[in-house]
């Protein structure tokens, strides 16, 4: 499709997209939303509805609102950047993680984690726990991040989908480039904290006795000053700039966005997750589709084979997460609402 038609085309789809979006956010089920829409010649569409802030005060959604990505870090910040030094020959995606951390499990030869490899982590093909409450063992980052390094790991039967993997990831990172995460240039419209004035605000924590707003939701993240599971904020101009410049290097034949777009499992690529019965995108978008959500409300969905791509950022943990805000539902009726013919 092109010229004005294409344009019209996009629209169509944006305005019933944003139908449920602005449908949850009057019935109370998130405070606020910014849905936008960008095709392969670089149309971009976006739209705020609802409000960034309600507790203790309330303040508007805005098109230029920051959000705390969450777990949309892994593929937009660590997942790019670890592909980078694959192409670059700094690491061999098949090589232990222990080619640029020897002291992961330093003190048995033999220890399971020392075998992970990069690509393992990439594709959640370890058999690291989902989740831990790292957090609890401290806020000192440097020990903390030596704990997670010494610690004897939970080894589950099956691979899950896990931020330990991330974490490593992240702190390969570090190693290569001799500076903390933070340090690390995050790229145009991305940072590491956010304005609290224009920042969609996230959860009244429970341990930092305060509503987060700008600073990281991630609990483990937080304790860590910084990882590579979580931790990015954004603007959604900046998140649909990113996913052109993926659509735009998969036309050219880049070989990182083709491993973005290669299976490693029935439901994970490279750092991605792929369409799979129930997935976050919607049952109606291509099978070369990638995509990835975060916790705080966020997702980004790129469909490739049919040139466009769509983020949904919410507050939908404002002022806390445990409510049923029915993200999952909505995140599937807007990818739904936007491949349909």
């Amino acid at each position: 499709m092109g010229g004005a038609d294409a344009s019209d085309h996009l629209e169509e789809r944006f305005e019933r997209a944003f139908e449920p979006v602005a449908e949850a956010v009057e019935a109370g089920r998130i405070p606020g939303a910014v849905l936008g829409l960008v095709d392969a010649a670089g149309t971009r569409m976006l739209r705020a509805v609802g409000h960034a802030q309600t507790v203790p005060m309330k303040r508007a959604m805005a098109v230029d609102s920051w959000f705390d990505l969450a777990s949309l870090t892994k593929v937009i910040f660590t997942t790019p950047r670890i592909l980078a030094y694959a192409q670059a020959g700094r690491i061999d995606l098949d090589a232990p993680l222990i080619s640029v951390l020897p002291d992961l499990r330093q003190y048995d030869a033999g220890a399971w984690e020392r075998r992970v490899t990069f690509r393992e982590c990439l594709g959640h093909q370890t058999p690291f726990p989902s989740v831990e409450p790292i957090y609890t063992y401290g806020r000192d980052p440097e020990l903390l991040q030596a704990f997670i390094l010494q610690r004897e790991w939970r080894r589950l039967e099956k691979p899950v989908y896990s931020d330990i993997n991330f974490i490593l990831l992240g702190f390969a990172m570090e190693r290569l480039e001799g500076r903390r995460l933070r340090m690390f240039d995050a790229g145009p419209g991305f940072a590491f904290s956010a304005p609290p004035e224009n920042c969609a605000a996230t959860e009244d924590c429970t341990w930092r006795h305060r509503i987060l707003c700008g600073e990281v939701h991630d609990d483990n993240c937080s304790a860590l000053e910084g990882a590579g599971h979580a931790g990015l904020f954004g603007l959604a101009d900046a998140i649909l700039g990113f996913a052109h410049d993926l659509m735009r290097g998969d036309a050219e034949g880049d070989v990182a966005v083709s491993l973005m777009r290669t299976p490693l499992s029935e439901k994970r690529t490279h750092g991605w997750e792929r369409p799979y019965e129930g997935w976050s995108g919607g049952a109606l978008c291509s099978a070369g589709t990638i995509g990835h959500t975060g916790f705080t409300g966020t997702g980004l969905w790129i469909d490739f084979e049919h040139g466009r791509a769509w983020t949904l950022l919410t507050n939908r943990i404002h002022p806390t997460r445990h409510f049923d805000s029915g993200i999952a539902t909505l995140r599937q009726m807007v990818g739904d609402r936007i491949s349909q013919a």
